[in-house]
């Protein structure tokens, strides 16, 4: 090839090289509404702002996260996998280079005697055979006319920080598990007291009803009634015990540790409910929540994956050169300058028919983009109303907890007086099973309002994107 022809065709590629052959799909916008649901007041503050320490603030569950944000096997695998997308990535900066191949080879040749190749090597050569070494470099390079090695490293970056994203997402859930985990861990242990502090005042009033019973005061049916009540509170006893290892177990399993006791310097009663929790406005969960952040990049691999199909359809110029030493003879191998050779060549390949394979490869690209945008738009459907659904269950869950802590409050005294006047002979022992049975629901219900408070809390910090600052 002429040297014009060649730097024509280098400069015909750098020119083509600014070339786009295909139109990205930018992110949706105004997917988000003005404001969350049922929020009179607009405040751009918003508590997934908070730092992690700042908003968990109880020393060991601060410890319970930091070993499974070592130690558990998700958070493992994303940083395996954010380790594979950093190698692709840096791989993909490597496509504008050319290849480079070194071959050396060594071959010969023992033609037929009757075949014109066998007849012309012993007329010129006086030989039976022909040897050949040759020693090289072969260099590839190919264009980026149409912006396809351009796109094939958006896609590597957009998947590498995809795999950043998706570690954040990992960590937020994970935070949020082990806060909700330990905080069910505190009410099972409330719950474990309030049934053995009502097995206690069953048991003293099935002594006192059997006083009554052997003074001639009641009939065995109060002392069978008495039982059965007493029965009951040392029945939830047990299971309150194997619901405390369980979750003791499963809370273990959560930060990449054996079963084992966790131990606990809180009570449920001790933990302050957070006030005046700001979600802020629905917009900022574009930028905050990780998964939304994987949906938007999952658009830049889809676009770069259109464009790459798209100039697929295109010439593509490949410049090929190489260059070496070359010789029929051992001995003359190395015989610099005469040995020398070089070639230069480049060539436009233009796909005519492949059964339809690279215009098909299009057009699944474009439709797995459109799916994309849709999975992005639901992403941020999903988002809204999560944060929805806490803001409510915050809301109501803070009236549910004012009225059960009068109702517990107005059983504890009614216990109180039943048994005064049980007595005092004024009350039935009816009276004053039913309210011991009374007692014994309210506050546990109450135990599991709060329970649900706190864990509504951290569905609120999670659900704003917070939890991986």
């Amino acid at each position: 090839m002429k040297p014009f022809n060649l730097y024509t065709i280098l400069l015909l590629a750098l020119v083509w090289s600014g070339c786009s052959v295909s139109k990205d799909v930018a992110t949706p916008m105004g997917i988000a509404p003005q404001m969350f649901r049922n929020i009179i007041y607009r405040d751009s503050s918003s508590v997934g702002d908070l730092s992690l320490k700042t908003f968990i603030t109880d020393p060991t569950v601060q410890g319970l996260i930091d070993t499974a944000l070592v130690k558990n096997v998700d958070m493992q695998l994303a940083l395996k996998n954010i380790d594979a997308a950093d190698v692709l990535f840096k791989q993909s900066k490597l496509g504008y280079l050319p290849d480079l191949k070194l071959q050396v080879a060594a071959n010969s040749t023992r033609p037929s005697d009757n075949s014109l190749n066998g007849l012309s090597l012993s007329q010129f050569t006086g030989q039976k055979h022909i040897e050949d070494y040759n020693a090289n470099l072969g260099l590839s390079w190919e264009a980026d006319i149409w912006g396809k090695i351009r796109n094939q490293k958006a896609g590597a970056l957009a998947s590498y920080l995809q795999t950043q994203e998706a570690r954040k997402a990992i960590q937020t859930r994970l935070v949020a598990s082990v806060a909700q985990g330990y905080y069910n861990l505190l009410m099972m242990d409330a719950q474990l007291e309030i049934a053995q502090k009502n097995l206690k005042l069953n048991d003293s009033t099935l002594r006192i009803i059997n006083l009554q019973f052997s003074a001639g005061q009641v009939t065995s049916l109060a002392v069978q009634q008495a039982e059965a009540q007493q029965l009951v509170a040392a029945q939830l006893v047990p299971r309150l015990e194997q619901n405390v290892t369980l979750q003791e177990n499963a809370l273990s399993v959560l930060i990449g540790t054996l079963p084992q006791a966790i131990s606990r310097n809180n009570r449920l009663d001790k933990i302050n409910i957070p006030q005046d929790l700001h979600a802020g406005f629905p917009s900022t969960l574009l930028s905050r929540r990780p998964d939304i952040k994987v949906a938007e990049l999952a658009l830049t691999v889809a676009n770069a994956k259109v464009g790459v199909a798209k100039a697929s359809l295109y010439p593509s110029l490949v410049i090929t050169a190489s260059g070496g030493i070359n010789s029929f003879k051992a001995s003359n191998w190395f015989n610099v300058p005469a040995s020398l050779f070089g070639l230069v060549g480049g060539g436009i390949t233009q796909p005519i028919f492949q059964r339809g394979q690279l215009k098909a490869n299009y057009e699944l690209a474009k439709i797995d983009r459109e799916k994309t945008v849709i999975q992005f738009r639901q992403s941020v459907l999903n988002a809204v109303g999560e944060v929805s659904d806490e803001l409510t269950k915050v809301e109501k869950l803070k009236s549910q907890y004012t009225l059960a802590e009068k109702r517990a409050q107005t059983l504890q005294q009614a216990t109180k007086n039943a048994s005064l006047l049980f007595k005092s002979g004024m009350a039935s022992y009816l009276e004053v099973i039913t309210a011991q049975g009374n007692l014994l629901q309210s506050e546990l219900e109450l135990a599991a309002i709060k329970t649900e408070q706190l864990n509504a809390v951290v569905g609120l910090y999670r659900s704003l994107g917070g939890g991986w600052q």
